[in-house]
């Protein structure tokens, strides 16, 4: 199997991309230039934890989307997480909805125009 290394979020307005995702989720984004590209990274405690980190990435090439793939992220509260998204400038795409024994999902579009979402697992 080959797990996921780590995602990229493509940004045209990095430093309100940044305090969306910094308001969202409550963490610090580290910021670092690599080559021509201007990252922002989502904290990552463990490497050896479930899940991957990824950035927020501004540079040629990269173009927020509302189309093609989705990032799904792990969150307690998939409620509580929308509120911020709409407070912080986001749109609800797709409101709670159970998904059987996976648990919960909700879609939403940050303020760049990516097409994101939420996962709550199943309760045990």
């Amino acid at each position: 199997m080959n797990p996921v290394g780590w995602f990229e979020i493509p940004v045209n307005d990095f430093d309100k991309a940044k305090k969306f995702y910094e308001g969202v989720f409550g963490v610090e984004i580290s910021v670092n230039v690599v080559g021509p590209l201007k990252m922002g990274w989502f904290p990552m405690d463990n490497m050896d934890k479930y899940g991957a980190t990824g950035s927020l990435v501004q540079g040629v090439g990269y173009t927020p989307s509302s189309c093609g793939v989705i990032i799904y992220f792990s969150v307690p509260d998939i409620e509580a997480s929308l509120k911020k998204v709409e407070a912080l400038g986001g749109k609800t795409l797709l409101a709670k909805t159970d998904i059987g024994e996976y648990g919960f999902m909700a879609h939403f579009l940050d303020t760049e125009g990516n097409h994101v979402a939420f996962h709550t697992a199943a309760k045990m």
